[in-house]
């Protein structure tokens, strides 16, 4: 399972530093586009362009959407209504959850085809971006590929599912690094074990 946790870490760097550069490409235009009128203090502004900025903005964040929500499968953090689920007979409501999960994984593999197939098809074309004059097809990659690994990691947690009748969960209040106080700890058990 090496290649998984590659793939999982992979997928997490990508995401993060994909919203670390486009904040700070966003900054540094704000700032270029406020500092361009002051002259006298920032003269090497006006020679600088940052026109293709935004474009460049949006392409990331659309690189990042579509990765992040892969993420959020696998994570479990994606919002979901289970109130009419929840009620269901066990039995019924792994059939339907499982349902639901081969459903995402159904339709995120259409919607890689379909991309994969336009991305082939702007390939032997000289289409490019407006202001960043990239081919087209490299912007449009995201859909191909972040569909289809969305695609796996609903296949990934419908088998977990199927196996364990676990799935992924994502606790809010969770914060990375952050290590709580033994008091902390036992103060949160004694209020579980009170409901």
């Amino acid at each position: 399972m090496i290649l998984l946790r590659v793939l999982d870490r992979l997928e997490e760097v990508l995401i993060a530093s994909l919203m670390a550069a486009a904040t700070l490409l966003i900054f540094v235009a704000v700032v270029h586009r406020y500092a361009s009128g002051i002259d006298l203090l920032f003269p090497i502004t006006s020679a600088i362009h940052l026109s293709w900025a935004q474009e460049l903005c949006i392409y990331m964040f659309v690189w990042m959407a579509k990765f992040g929500a892969a993420y959020g499968v696998r994570t479990g953090i994606h919002v979901g209504v289970d109130v009419l689920v929840n009620r269901l007979d066990p039995a019924i409501r792994n059939k339907v959850i499982l349902f639901g999960l081969l459903c995402g994984a159904l339709f995120t593999a259409i919607i890689g085809t379909m991309g994969a197939k336009f991305v082939l098809g702007l390939v032997d074309t000289d289409q490019t971006s407006p202001d960043l004059e990239i081919p087209s097809w490299i912007v449009y990659l995201a859909i191909p590929l972040g569909s289809y690994l969305m695609c796996f990691r609903f296949l990934q947690v419908a088998w977990s599912f199927a196996h364990t009748g676990e799935l992924p969960h994502h606790d809010p209040g969770h914060v990375e690094g952050v290590v709580e106080s033994p008091q902390a700890a036992r103060d949160l058990a004694a209020e579980e074990r009170a409901r």
